[in-house]
């Protein structure tokens, strides 16, 4: 599979650098959209979570890696709509 530089999980925004980042399809192929963190065997990890969930679950991941909550909240509100999970919401 190629890296698809600059592309990113159309679930939670996590940008794509390595084969490992992508999740998987049900086949076990590599998934085009998702990370492996977001979707696995063809199915979302979080599956029924809302928007603001997702918004939420990030802003804590954002700020375990040392932002602020409110830069993770301004990015992923800003991110994550914007993403093909999120778009029909």
């Amino acid at each position: 599979m190629e890296i698809r530089q600059g592309l990113m999980c159309q679930s939670c925004g996590m940008p794509f650098s390595e084969p490992e980042d992508y999740g998987t399809e049900k086949d076990g192929s590599k998934s085009q959209d998702y990370c492996f963190h977001c979707y696995q065997e063809g199915k979302f990890l979080d599956e029924g979570i809302t928007l603001a969930g997702k918004i939420e679950k990030n802003v804590k991941f954002g700020v375990q890696m040392g932002m602020t909550e409110e830069m993770a909240q301004d990015m992923c509100r800003k991110i994550l709509p914007a993403l093909k999970r999120w778009k029909k919401e």
